[in-house]
Protein backbone atom coordinates (compact mmCIF):
# COMPACT_ATOMS: atom_id res chain seq x y z
CA UNK A 1 0.00 0.00 0.00
CA UNK A 2 1.58 3.51 -0.61
CA UNK A 3 2.01 5.85 1.79
CA UNK A 4 -0.65 8.10 3.99
CA UNK A 5 -1.13 11.11 2.47
CA UNK A 6 -3.02 12.43 5.28
CA UNK A 7 -3.36 10.88 8.74
CA UNK A 8 -5.44 12.74 11.81
CA UNK A 9 -5.63 12.05 15.36
CA UNK A 10 -7.35 12.20 18.52
CA UNK A 11 -5.13 13.15 21.01
CA UNK A 12 -7.06 11.23 23.88
CA UNK A 13 -5.78 10.86 27.89
CA UNK A 14 -3.97 13.92 28.80
CA UNK A 15 -6.70 14.02 32.40
CA UNK A 16 -6.04 10.11 32.79
CA UNK A 17 -2.10 10.71 32.49
CA UNK A 18 -2.02 13.08 34.94
CA UNK A 19 -4.63 11.49 37.15
CA UNK A 20 -2.59 8.32 37.32
CA UNK A 21 0.83 10.32 38.39
CA UNK A 22 -1.00 12.08 41.16
CA UNK A 23 -1.01 15.36 39.39
CA UNK A 24 -4.21 18.14 38.72
CA UNK A 25 -5.51 17.21 34.98
CA UNK A 26 -3.54 20.80 33.54
CA UNK A 27 -0.49 18.52 34.05
CA UNK A 28 -1.97 16.15 31.49
CA UNK A 29 -2.43 19.08 29.02
CA UNK A 30 1.21 20.48 29.07
CA UNK A 31 2.44 17.23 28.73
CA UNK A 32 0.55 16.83 25.82
CA UNK A 33 2.05 19.79 24.18
CA UNK A 34 5.30 17.73 24.30
CA UNK A 35 3.66 14.95 22.31
CA UNK A 36 2.90 17.19 19.52
CA UNK A 37 5.93 18.54 19.18
CA UNK A 38 7.13 14.71 18.58
CA UNK A 39 4.67 13.63 16.80
CA UNK A 40 5.04 17.28 14.24
CA UNK A 41 8.50 16.01 13.65
CA UNK A 42 7.29 12.28 12.87
CA UNK A 43 4.87 13.39 10.18
CA UNK A 44 7.52 15.47 8.73
CA UNK A 45 10.36 12.62 8.74
CA UNK A 46 7.81 10.18 7.48
CA UNK A 47 7.05 12.95 4.56
CA UNK A 48 3.56 12.68 5.54
CA UNK A 49 1.52 15.86 3.72
CA UNK A 50 -1.63 16.18 6.07
CA UNK A 51 -1.52 16.01 9.40
CA UNK A 52 -4.87 16.52 11.70
CA UNK A 53 -4.83 17.03 15.34
CA UNK A 54 -8.02 16.83 17.47
CA UNK A 55 -7.16 19.22 19.98
CA UNK A 56 -11.03 20.52 20.77
CA UNK A 57 -14.41 19.12 20.53
CA UNK A 58 -17.60 20.38 20.32
CA UNK A 59 -18.98 18.54 22.99
CA UNK A 60 -15.31 19.43 25.49
CA UNK A 61 -17.43 22.75 26.50
CA UNK A 62 -19.01 20.31 29.20
CA UNK A 63 -15.88 20.21 31.31
CA UNK A 64 -15.37 22.38 34.10
CA UNK A 65 -15.02 25.92 33.35
CA UNK A 66 -11.70 26.32 34.92
CA UNK A 67 -10.11 23.45 32.79
CA UNK A 68 -11.74 25.10 29.26
CA UNK A 69 -10.04 28.03 30.04
CA UNK A 70 -6.94 26.56 30.54
CA UNK A 71 -6.79 24.65 27.46
CA UNK A 72 -7.73 27.60 25.32
CA UNK A 73 -4.79 29.64 27.20
CA UNK A 74 -2.29 26.84 26.12
CA UNK A 75 -3.83 26.72 22.56
CA UNK A 76 -3.05 30.64 22.35
CA UNK A 77 0.09 30.20 23.85
CA UNK A 78 1.15 27.36 21.64
CA UNK A 79 0.34 29.13 18.41
CA UNK A 80 2.28 32.33 19.23
CA UNK A 81 5.21 30.41 20.67
CA UNK A 82 5.49 27.37 18.06
CA UNK A 83 4.66 29.24 14.90
CA UNK A 84 8.12 30.76 14.29
CA UNK A 85 9.56 27.60 14.11
CA UNK A 86 6.75 25.60 12.60
CA UNK A 87 7.28 28.04 9.36
CA UNK A 88 11.42 27.32 9.48
CA UNK A 89 10.23 23.87 8.94
CA UNK A 90 7.80 24.32 5.98
CA UNK A 91 4.81 23.84 7.88
CA UNK A 92 1.54 25.85 6.88
CA UNK A 93 -0.77 25.88 9.78
CA UNK A 94 -4.93 25.63 9.13
CA UNK A 95 -7.76 25.52 11.80
CA UNK A 96 -10.96 24.24 11.52
CA UNK A 97 -13.84 23.77 13.99
CA UNK A 98 -16.30 26.83 14.87
CA UNK A 99 -14.28 29.94 15.82
CA UNK A 100 -17.56 32.30 16.88
CA UNK A 101 -17.66 31.68 20.85
CA UNK A 102 -13.73 31.68 21.46
CA UNK A 103 -11.66 33.84 23.12
CA UNK A 104 -10.70 37.00 21.20
CA UNK A 105 -6.98 36.19 22.05
CA UNK A 106 -7.06 32.41 20.85
CA UNK A 107 -8.51 33.90 17.53
CA UNK A 108 -5.80 36.65 17.09
CA UNK A 109 -3.56 33.96 17.30
CA UNK A 110 -5.21 31.46 14.74
CA UNK A 111 -5.05 34.45 12.34
CA UNK A 112 -1.61 35.20 13.16
CA UNK A 113 -0.71 31.53 12.73
CA UNK A 114 -2.65 30.80 9.65
CA UNK A 115 -1.03 34.01 8.06
CA UNK A 116 2.35 33.58 9.13
CA UNK A 117 2.53 30.19 7.63
CA UNK A 118 0.79 29.95 4.57
CA UNK A 119 3.68 29.60 2.11
CA UNK A 120 4.50 26.03 4.34
CA UNK A 121 4.70 23.40 1.43
CA UNK A 122 6.07 20.43 3.63
CA UNK A 123 3.82 19.65 5.86
CA UNK A 124 -0.14 21.10 6.23
CA UNK A 125 -1.31 20.94 10.17
CA UNK A 126 -4.60 21.00 10.70
CA UNK A 127 -5.79 21.63 14.51
CA UNK A 128 -9.10 20.81 15.03
CA UNK A 129 -10.48 23.40 17.41
CA UNK A 130 -14.23 23.30 18.61
CA UNK A 131 -15.02 21.17 15.88
CA UNK A 132 -17.51 18.68 15.33
CA UNK A 133 -18.06 16.21 12.70
CA UNK A 134 -21.97 16.59 12.67
CA UNK A 135 -21.88 20.19 13.15
CA UNK A 136 -19.37 20.20 9.93
CA UNK A 137 -21.69 18.32 7.97
CA UNK A 138 -24.64 20.76 8.88
CA UNK A 139 -22.45 24.00 7.89
CA UNK A 140 -22.20 22.05 5.09
CA UNK A 141 -25.68 21.45 4.05
CA UNK A 142 -26.66 25.12 5.12
CA UNK A 143 -24.16 25.95 2.69
CA UNK A 144 -25.56 23.86 -0.63
CA UNK A 145 -28.91 25.23 0.86
CA UNK A 146 -28.16 29.02 0.08
CA UNK A 147 -25.73 28.24 -3.08
CA UNK A 148 -28.40 26.13 -4.71
CA UNK A 149 -26.10 24.08 -6.29
CA UNK A 150 -26.67 20.44 -7.38
CA UNK A 151 -26.94 18.34 -4.34
CA UNK A 152 -23.69 16.47 -4.56
CA UNK A 153 -20.92 15.28 -2.72
CA UNK A 154 -18.51 17.66 -4.44
CA UNK A 155 -20.48 20.75 -3.94
CA UNK A 156 -21.43 19.65 -0.11
CA UNK A 157 -17.32 19.44 0.77
CA UNK A 158 -17.26 22.90 -0.47
CA UNK A 159 -19.02 23.88 2.72
CA UNK A 160 -16.57 21.71 4.70
CA UNK A 161 -14.20 23.60 6.53
CA UNK A 162 -11.30 23.33 4.44
CA UNK A 163 -12.75 21.93 1.16
CA UNK A 164 -8.87 20.94 0.16
CA UNK A 165 -8.35 18.54 2.60
CA UNK A 166 -7.97 15.34 1.71
CA UNK A 167 -9.84 12.63 3.33
CA UNK A 168 -7.26 11.15 6.51
CA UNK A 169 -6.36 7.58 5.35
CA UNK A 170 -5.22 6.91 8.67
CA UNK A 171 -6.94 7.69 11.73
CA UNK A 172 -4.74 7.30 15.45
CA UNK A 173 -6.58 6.88 18.84
CA UNK A 174 -4.39 6.91 21.49
CA UNK A 175 -5.68 5.87 25.10
CA UNK A 176 -7.50 2.55 24.01
CA UNK A 177 -10.83 3.91 23.48
CA UNK A 178 -12.51 2.50 20.19
CA UNK A 179 -15.02 5.47 18.75
CA UNK A 180 -14.20 7.94 16.61
CA UNK A 181 -15.87 10.87 18.76
CA UNK A 182 -17.67 13.25 16.50
CA UNK A 183 -14.07 13.19 14.54
CA UNK A 184 -14.41 14.09 10.22
CA UNK A 185 -17.65 12.07 10.03
CA UNK A 186 -17.91 12.57 6.41
CA UNK A 187 -14.33 12.24 5.78
CA UNK A 188 -13.30 9.47 7.54
CA UNK A 189 -15.57 6.99 5.91
CA UNK A 190 -12.84 4.71 4.53
CA UNK A 191 -9.68 5.40 6.70
CA UNK A 192 -7.72 2.85 8.37
CA UNK A 193 -7.91 2.28 12.35
CA UNK A 194 -4.60 2.12 14.43
CA UNK A 195 -5.42 2.41 18.03
CA UNK A 196 -3.09 2.68 21.33
CA UNK A 197 -3.45 1.92 25.09
CA UNK A 198 -0.60 4.96 25.60
CA UNK A 199 -2.44 8.30 26.84
CA UNK A 200 -1.58 10.94 24.42
CA UNK A 201 1.61 12.70 26.75
CA UNK A 202 3.23 9.27 25.91
CA UNK A 203 2.77 9.05 22.35
CA UNK A 204 6.51 9.33 20.66
CA UNK A 205 7.74 9.32 17.24
CA UNK A 206 8.11 5.66 17.68
CA UNK A 207 4.69 5.16 17.61
CA UNK A 208 3.54 7.40 14.68
CA UNK A 209 6.66 5.06 12.49
CA UNK A 210 4.33 2.31 14.28
CA UNK A 211 1.43 3.40 12.99
CA UNK A 212 2.48 4.51 9.60
CA UNK A 213 4.02 1.16 8.94
CA UNK A 214 0.71 -0.77 9.75
CA UNK A 215 -1.33 1.32 7.34
CA UNK A 216 1.17 0.28 4.98
CA UNK A 217 0.46 -3.20 5.16
CA UNK A 218 -3.20 -3.14 4.67
CA UNK A 219 -5.43 -3.54 1.51
CA UNK A 220 -8.01 -1.17 1.04
CA UNK A 221 -10.48 -2.09 -1.02
CA UNK A 222 -13.43 0.86 -0.63
CA UNK A 223 -16.13 -1.47 -0.78
CA UNK A 224 -14.31 -4.32 -3.60
CA UNK A 225 -12.98 -6.89 -3.18
CA UNK A 226 -9.24 -8.26 -2.47
CA UNK A 227 -6.97 -8.07 -5.56
CA UNK A 228 -5.80 -10.80 -6.90
CA UNK A 229 -2.02 -11.23 -7.20
CA UNK A 230 -0.10 -12.53 -10.05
Amino acid sequence: MADPRHVAIIMDGNGRWAEARGLPRAAGHLAGREAIRRTVRAAVKEGVPWLTLYAFSTENWRRPKEEVRLLFNLFEEVLWEETPELVKEGVRIHVIGEREGLPEGLRAAIEYAEVASREGRRLRLVAALNYGGRREILRAVEHLVRSGLPVTEENLRRGFYLPEMPDPDLIIRTSGELRVSNFLLWQAAYAELWVTEKYWPDFSEEDFVEAVRAYRTRERRFGGIPQRQG
